[in-house]
């Protein structure tokens, strides 16, 4: 697989985790509510946009299967990474930030500094928990994807 069709994989994969991701959104949260839908519009999302880029791609994918669908998962993760660490841009992300370290730690006696510190290491999580679960939902999406493409046609 050349690298214009993987930056082009990578692109429609975008594209579609982006409108599934709204659709599903707005279906979940009235249903388990707002954190939960996060997560599961997130996870359902990218497993169905990698199925779709794995059917819709399986002929290039095909000539090297596992490092096309390597790469495509790998510039995909570096695309939601630099998205993840775009939320920290959102002035509410430090309240919930400190909402959730205030839950889990005594924080009377902390400093600017350690707010500072811990804000920065939840961030790191974030976006960490971010790539993983990314790569693994995208490979295997896009293999399966590209599987059942190769099934149909024999």
């Amino acid at each position: 697989m050349r690298f214009g069709e993987i930056i082009t994989a990578v692109a429609v994969l975008a594209v579609v985790y982006v409108l599934l991701y709204a659709v599903l959104l707005a279906a979940f949260i009235p249903t388990v509510g707002t954190n939960w839908a996060m997560d599961a519009a997130a996870i359902v999302s990218l497993l169905i946009a990698s199925l779709i880029v794995g059917v819709v791609f399986a002929g290039q994918i095909r000539e090297a299967r596992m490092s096309s669908i390597g790469r495509i998962a790998v510039l995909f993760a570096i695309v939601m990474m630099s998205a993840a660490m775009a939320m920290g841009t959102n002035p509410y992300m430090d309240d919930s930030i400190r909402e959730g370290l205030e839950s889990m730690y005594s924080t009377s006696g902390w400093t600017t500094w350690d707010w500072v510190v811990y804000s920065q290491m939840m961030m790191v999580m974030l976006v960490a928990l971010n790539v993983v679960f990314v790569l693994v939902f995208s490979f295997i999406g896009l293999y399966v994807g590209s599987m059942l493409k190769r099934g149909a046609k024999s």
